[in-house]
Parts: C-alpha cells; sequence; structure tokens
C-alpha cells in the first residue's frame, strides 16, 4: 500500500534516515524494530509530513506523500497515532473524538455513526465522554488516542510506541486492540520498544539500525533472541 523508497531525513547537518526503504503492506501489521536512536520515530514524523525528507520517494497507491503538508497527508488516509498519546487534555473525550474527523469537515456524512462505533469499540470512553481527557489514565489515554485516529477514517494508520509508560496488563490490553484492527483488514505501521509483543502481532517487520533497515522479513523467519538482541543492543551473536 505504501511504498516508501530511499527516504533520507536529517536533523540539521545530522542524517537520521540515511536511505530507507521499505513497504508497508495493505491489510496487515508491519512492525518496525530497533535500538533507541536507530531513527525509527523520525520515519514515523517523516512519512506523516512532520519532518521533511531530503531525497526519496513515499507513494501511496501511487501518489507521492513525500513533501505534502501533514494535514494533506491525513486527507490521504495515513493517521498517526503519536507517542505519548497527545491528546488535547482540556477537551472532552467526545471533542478529542471529533477533532479526529477535523479532516473529514467538508464532508460531515458518517462522522455521527463512527463517533458511536469508536465509543462501541471503546465502552470506557462512553463512560467519559464528557470528562476532560487530561483526567484519564495512561491506558484509558491510548484507547482515545487510537478512536481519534480511526475517526479520521485511515488507510493507514501509524502506531509509534503505543506502549511506552504503561502498565504490564494494560500494554496487553492495548496489543489486542491492536491485534482487533489487523484482524479487520485495517493496515498498520507499528513501532514499538516492546519486541517480543511486537513480533506475536506483526505479518511483517524491518529492523532499522543507524538510519539504515538492516533486515526484514517475516517472524518466524528469524531467531527471535537474535533480533531482539539487536533491536535493543545492536548485537549480534557471533557466527
Amino acid at each position: 500500500m505504501l511504498e516508501i523508497r530511499d527516504i533520507r531525513t536529517s536533523y540539521g547537518k545530522i542524517a537520521a534516515l540515511k536511505g530507507v526503504s521499505l513497504d508497508i503492506r495493505e491489510g496487515g501489521l508491519t512492525c518496525l524494530l530497533g535500538p533507541n536512536g536507530a531513527g525509527k520515530t523520525t520515519l514515523i514524523w517523516t512519512i506523516a509530513g512532520i519532518l521533511k525528507a531530503q531525497s526519496g520517494s513515499m507513494k501511496l497507491g501511487g501518489d507521492e506523500l513525500a513533501g505534502l503538508k501533514p494535514h494533506h497527508i491525513v486527507e490521504k488516509g495515513v493517521v498517526t497515532v503519536p507517542e505519548n498519546r497527545l491528546v488535547f487534555p482540556e477537551m472532552t473525550v467526545k471533542d478529542n473524538l471529533v477533532a479526529g474527523a477535523f479532516s473529514r469537515r467538508k464532508a460531515k456524512g458518517g462522522i455521527g455513526d463512527d463517533l458511536e462505533a469508536v465509543l462501541d469499540r471503546f465502552p470506557r470512553l462512553r463512560e467519559r465522554a464528557n470528562q476532560e481527557a487530561g483526567t484519564l489514565s495512561g491506558g484509558e489515554q491510548q484507547m482515545l488516542a487510537v478512536g481519534r485516529a480511526l475517526m479520521a477514517r485511515p488507510k493507514i494508520l501509524l502506531m509509534d510506541e503505543p506502549s511506552t509508560g504503561l502498565a504490564p496488563i494494560i500494554v496487553e490490553e492495548i496489543f489486542e486492540i491492536i491485534g482487533q484492527l489487523r484482524d479487520e483488514g485495517r493496515t498498520i505501521f507499528l513501532v514499538e520498544q516492546n519486541a517480543n509483543l511486537a513480533l506475536d502481532y506483526a505479518d511483517h517487520f524491518y529492523l532499522l539500525e543507524q538510519g539504515h533497515v538492516t533486515f526484514g522479513g517475516k517472524p518466524g523467519e528469524v531467531d527471535h533472541d537474535e533480533l531482539i538482541q539487536r533491536a535493543y543492543l545492536g548485537a549480534r551473536k557471533a557466527s
């Protein structure tokens, strides 16, 4: 669905992505693993248009995304669930969700139905619909961030570290939600530090090291222990 070819992104003179190429496949969960500082979040921000790539292409169904403004990329159907949730804390849960449909404001049809569908998916959000988002627990805020993204009717969900700062039992609940979305046929690109959980749910994965994709495949094609050592430590087993 999304073809990324030779993307290069820098912070000033510091190169963060050094010619990244990968495919986000339609109707499945593609996971990106890598040690801290590898460039994973930089890639998410580049796809979302928050950072501008110096070169390369990002084609969604043949349409070039590189160079578009973030709101135009959302209108194309690429929607981000950011790290640390970034909900609007002083707005109600309901208003946060409606804000997720901002890109659809010119064609308002279906927004009310989609709101009801999100509240049905997340009963706790329905219970707290008129509560300020900043008063929610971390897990509830993550549900809200996912629900807000779904309100945009995404073709691709970019999910950046959804387990950050959450208790293990809540992390499992969030990944069950991610698994449900995948099973519904949604296209998901997941950046995640919890490599074991991510590989349990992924249909395909890539390993990013020092701004380069160094490996790609299906979870069953590689030794998990070796992969996790590389993802966290940049270490390889001795041959």
